[in-house]
């Protein structure tokens, strides 16, 4: 009985000796570590619509007579706005387009103390519309549950035009006419902020709000015989918008979900 107890416990210690030899000779598993891939740098494509609230403009005109006259109670209607652009993805947090814009056209009128009639003011009124291009720069902030909010601004050039520009005196004194549209150029700057939507790694809805200085407009200028020639000037073409866009973004990349696990391939042996 002795003997076999012996036997039974050698034959376990061998046993127990041969599966740690085993296991010793087994390749250790490889963690691998990817890091979080930044989002690449890339094209995208941009369209938007918005809401535009006009601020009351300045007017004026040179009147032969009594010299500059300013105008009083200016007002201009609110317009809608379209726009497409392109643009550059630099990095996780900085990115810049290039767009361009057309504001529909917006009536300006005011109110001008009647230096040739009994009295009362004259109303002066024109018609304006914008077209806009901008290279703008943006920081976006981070991103949170796919929502990146973000702030920039742009510099570039508007081309304000107006057209149908009429006076009427008061008391029934006549109606004059400024025959033809004037176009020109102007300095034109903007600051925003807003908020992109990533639908997926390639569309985004993008809703922001911009403050817009789109120069100066000017009238073509009015021929009178009696009275010399003159034009009316709108200072001061400023606006807030609310604005609505859609972005493709061509290239983009997707960061892995966590670490990769493997085990190398290759043949086991044991020393047992």
């Amino acid at each position: 009985m002795d003997n076999f107890f012996k036997r039974l416990s050698l034959t376990g210690f061998a046993v127990v000796l041969s599966t740690a030899g085993f296991a010793a000779d087994l390749p250790t598993p490889v963690i691998e570590h990817v890091p979080q891939v930044p989002v690449a740098g890339g094209l995208y494509l941009r369209g938007d619509i918005g809401y535009k609230f006009w601020n009351d403009p300045s007017g004026s005109f040179n009147d032969p007579v009594i010299g500059d006259l300013r105008f009083q109670r200016e007002s201009m209607d609110d317009a809608w706005m379209v726009g497409v652009g392109v643009g550059y993805q630099i990095n996780n947090y900085l990115r810049t387009d290039v767009t361009l814009d057309y504001e529909t056209s917006a009536n300006i009128k005011g109110y001008a103390v009647c230096g040739t009639c009994t009295g009362g003011f004259s109303t002066e009124s024109t018609d304006v519309d914008v077209w806009t291009v901008m290279l703008n720069g943006y920081v976006d902030l981070g991103t949170w549950n796919r929502i990146t909010p973000y702030v920039g601004a742009g510099i570039g050039a508007s081309y304000v035009t107006t057209d149908n520009t009429y006076s009427i005196n008061p008391g029934g004194t006549g109606r004059t006419n400024y025959d033809g549209k004037h176009s020109e150029w102007n300095f034109a700057w903007a600051l925003m902020a807003g908020a992109e939507y990533a639908v997926n790694d390639n569309w985004s809805i993008d809703a922001g709000y911009q403050y817009r200085d789109l120069g100066d407009a000017a009238t073509v200028k009015l021929h009178d015989a009696g009275t010399g020639e003159t034009r009316v000037e709108w200072d001061d073409l400023t606006a807030h918008e609310i604005r609505l866009g859609v972005r493709y973004n061509f290239n983009t990349t997707s960061a892995p979900a966590g670490p990769v696990y493997y085990e190398p391939q290759g043949p086991i042996t044991s020393n047992f």
